[in-house]
């Protein structure tokens, strides 16, 4: 039978309408149309997502059949290689060991510890109805309620989904409108942000909790009180694992600046486990602290908790940023793997030469996010440890081009070239379509194409987002939206952004966004965004505006922005200026390309004005 005939008798035995289908899917009801009538054939992402609501297998709906004798592979292998699976089977391998700690708080679990918490957690969900494919969204820094909850969630078959705390309260509220989670966790730091993201809600979370000691608002409950009378035994469920259901849900954001979800699946989760633990390489001896935000791909993923529990190593948690701090906790907690910003390095770099931490547990300081130049590159090297490496890539695909220890200080400043199991090409850029994978920019280090990814840690979609989606997919390839060249040895290097995306500090700023929100004041007629190096953040944001009243200060946009709720802390403009009018073509768009030539000219000549806001 063909999957529209599979897909019909599905419908029918289920009661379903293909308008039901869709609105319990998210998928359009154009598309099911489509598969029902035979004219389009289903991702496999899509696939799933049918299969789950009709209550049939995804082999049933595919009409897939194998032969008799893989049956038992593949019973044992679809169930065991998920990541919550070999979760446990570090936990009845190193019961003893230790597997976290917490300076901040001065604790730490072994892995039977570990798993106990984590059990307290699950069996409290599973208690308030918390069932597979229920969304736990929370919003929390590195900490060990983020571990617990990364975890729980996938005992139970609900899907864990990290988002960045520091969002503004509008971001925070596409993540809950579009996901609709079950459960929605924030830290007591950002109540008020979160309280407002949550008043904007027509459908709240059935279940809310806050993590802290402050005061909890009425309709919350505190997370320590929400767990601390459940067992810590396994939680019981009919629950089986699956490597293509989705366990994770990450947020990045697409060419409207506007948070989108990233599913991942098991089968994802494992093979980036298994990146992580051959490129490092990593084993159940190491000790790593990852510096970065947890919520990030390349905060949980690159020597944070997912690959170190999988290896059965210990994770040092890193609740924010301290230069001191962080060599202090290599030399107290045998830290052997570093990972963080190049820009942080820097300041790795200043604080070892007044503290000389002994940091001889070091096997590689591992960097993300930005090129690693070749100044700073021998300055680590030097100051703080021989072995650097350096990791490119993005959320949807984890790394995917990688320099280790043999190929630096050489090849600082490139990306590097592909991981062990992607393929990364540089192609032709077209106005109209995607480039042929096949359609490849020369490897002279001259001609700039767009960076496209191939690779098994990407799910290739976004949730519920069609429309960005098939911006970015394309024929089993990412589309990054990243220019670079590449030379005859296909080492990378990173030219420029085609939708002038802003870095700063390792967070994703889109221009637009930033504009829209300052478009808004009273006295503003016109705004445009863009970034200019800077030696602590990478980049800083610039704002150049056009007033609509002379009136209008430095001071005034400062107090505006401080007062936004759609500009997070990180996208505020750091600089100024105001003029008559901004470069645009003659049909009205605003060219960003000339404004970043304007900005990197009036940094030079000091006409750019310091984000300060006057006392009194």
């Amino acid at each position: 039978m063909t999957f529209s005939e599979n897909l019909k008798n599905a419908l029918s035995q289920s009661n379903m309408t293909m308008t039901d289908l869709a609105n319990s899917t998210g998928i359009t009801y154009n598309m099911i149309k489509k598969y029902c009538a035979g004219n389009a054939e289903p991702t496999v992402s899509y696939a799933l997502k049918m299969a789950e609501k009709l209550n049939v297998s995804i082999d049933e709906l595919m009409d897939y059949r194998a032969p008799e004798r893989k049956n038992m592979f593949r019973q044992v292998f679809e169930r065991d290689f998920t990541y919550i699976e070999g979760f446990l089977r570090v936990v009845r391998r190193l019961p003893n060991k230790e597997a976290m700690v917490d300076p901040h708080t001065d604790r730490n679990w072994t892995y039977s510890q570990l798993n106990a918490d984590v059990n307290k957690l699950a069996n409290a969900f599973l208690d308030h109805n918390i069932q597979k494919g229920d969304v736990v969204l929370f919003q929390l820094p590195n900490c060990p309620e983020f571990v617990f909850t990364y975890l729980a969630p996938q005992k139970i078959g609900a899907v864990t989904s990290p988002a960045n705390p520091g969002f503004a309260p509008e971001e925070s509220r596409v993540c809950l409108t579009s996901s609709e989670p079950k459960v929605y966790i924030y830290d007591e730091a950002n109540k008020e942000n979160s309280l407002k993201a949550l008043a904007t809600l027509d459908k709240k979370p059935e279940i809310i909790l806050m993590v802290g000691d402050g005061e909890v608002p009425d309709g919350h409950v505190r997370f320590s009180d929400f767990v601390k009378d459940y067992p810590d035994t396994e939680p019981v469920t009919d629950f089986v694992p699956y490597i293509y259901d989705e366990m994770m849900r990450l947020y990045t954001s697409g060419t409207t600046g506007k948070p989108k979800g990233v599913p991942l699946y098991n089968a994802n989760e494992v093979l980036t486990c298994h990146d992580v633990m051959m490129h490092f390489p990593m084993n159940a001896t190491d000790a790593t602290m990852n510096t970065t935000p947890w919520f990030h791909r390349g905060g949980i993923h690159s020597g944070g908790p997912a690959p170190t529990f999988f290896a059965g190593g210990k994770v040092v948690i890193m609740r924010s940023f301290q230069p001191q701090l962080a060599l202090k906790n290599v030399q107290k907690y045998g830290v052997t793997f570093l990972i963080g910003a190049p820009s942080i390095m820097k300041m790795l770099v200043r604080q070892q030469e007044k503290f000389g931490a002994d940091l001889s547990s070091l096997k590689g300081i591992v960097t993300m996010g930005a090129p690693f130049e070749r100044t700073d590159c021998i300055r680590v090297q030097e100051v703080l440890t021989p072995n650097i490496f350096n990791g490119y890539g993005t959320t949807e695909t984890f790394w995917n081009t990688f320099l280790r220890p043999y190929e630096l200080p050489e090849m600082a400043g490139t990306a590097g070239r592909a991981c062990t199991d992607d393929d990364v090409r540089v192609v032709k850029v077209y106005e109209d379509k995607f480039a042929d994978p096949d359609d490849m920019v020369a490897m002279d280090e001259m001609e700039i194409g767009e960076v496209i990814i191939r690779t098994p840690k990407s799910s290739y979609c976004y949730y519920n987002n069609e429309e960005e989606e098939a911006k970015k997919f394309y024929n089993g390839w990412m589309y990054t939206g990243d220019l670079a060249t590449w030379d005859r040895n296909q080492f990378v290097t990173i030219a420029s952004r085609k939708d002038d995306m802003i870095i700063s500090s390792g967070e994703n700023i889109y221009p637009t966004i930033v504009e829209e929100a300052l478009n808004l004041h009273p006295k503003v007629h016109q705004t445009a965004v863009t970034g200019v190096p800077d030696k602590i953040r990478g980049e800083a944001v610039v704002a150049y505006v056009v007033p609509e009243d002379d009136d209008l200060t430095v001071s005034d946009m400062v107090e505006f922005c401080l007062q936004s709720d759609h500009l997070s802390v990180y996208k505020r403009p750091r600089y100024y200026r105001f003029v008559k009018e901004l470069p645009m073509t003659a049909t009205g768009k605003l060219q960003h390309y000339l404004v970043k030539e304007m900005a990197l000219s009036d940094m030079e000549a000091g006409r750019l004005k310091l984000a300060m806001k006057k006392e009194g």
